[in-house]
């Protein structure tokens, strides 16, 4: 035996074979490195249209048969506007009226603004509403020869600007109101007794 030792050379291990991922049919996001997912919230309908709601009114439905509806802007002071940003309004007793071609909001309370002074606006006045002329003859012809009215569903910000949504409407009969709860009834009965099954 030879006393010089030599070691035996190293085989080479095979190198491993690339893996190869299914392609997705959505580019990943900018900035991520692959192998990890992301959860993307959504925005709701109203959060990506820049909508931001102020006040509703609930008697709305309750006491009208809703046939047609608009949205429209609204000739505001800059106090009320300040005043609409806190959410200080109320259209509850609200109702629009057609006067020589035009449309004006009544009887909408905005609050005057607290830093407002003596530049503060009166809580409830006529404010013009901004529509289309053949939008505006819709209407007239609607309450004046249909005998309908015109009430506010919401009152939101959409991009910034103040805008009203305005509802052609039917006054509901006792009977139709009476329908409609008997209905609401119904439906939270349904409700509560799938639930209730959904626990067993």
């Amino acid at each position: 035996m030879n006393g010089n030792f030599f070691p035996s050379p190293v085989s080479r291990l095979p190198s491993p074979a690339p893996v190869r991922f299914p392609a997705t049919t959505t580019a990943p996001t900018p900035g991520l490195s692959c192998g990890y997912a992301t959860m993307v919230a959504r925005k709701s309908p109203d959060a990506e249209e820049g909508r931001e709601s102020i006040a509703r009114n609930p008697k709305a439905t309750h006491d009208y048969h809703i046939l047609e509806t608009w949205e429209a802007g609204i000739v505001l002071s800059g106090t009320e506007v300040k005043a609409l940003r806190g959410r200080k309004a109320s259209i509850k007793e609200g109702f629009a009226r057609v006067d020589r071609g035009e449309v004006f909001l009544e009887g909408v309370n905005i609050t005057p603004y607290e830093q407002g002074n003596r530049y503060n606006h009166e809580p409830v006045r006529a404010r013009k509403l901004l529509l289309h002329k053949r939008e505006i003859q819709r209407m007239i012809g609607a309450v004046e020869q249909q005998g309908l009215t015109l009430i506010p569903l919401e009152l939101y910000f959409k991009r910034g600007r103040a805008k009203v949504a305005l509802a052609l409407a039917r006054g509901k009969k006792h009977y139709d109101k009476r329908e409609d709860a008997k209905r609401r009834i119904a439906e939270r009965e349904v409700a509560r007794a799938v639930r209730a099954r959904g626990r067993t």
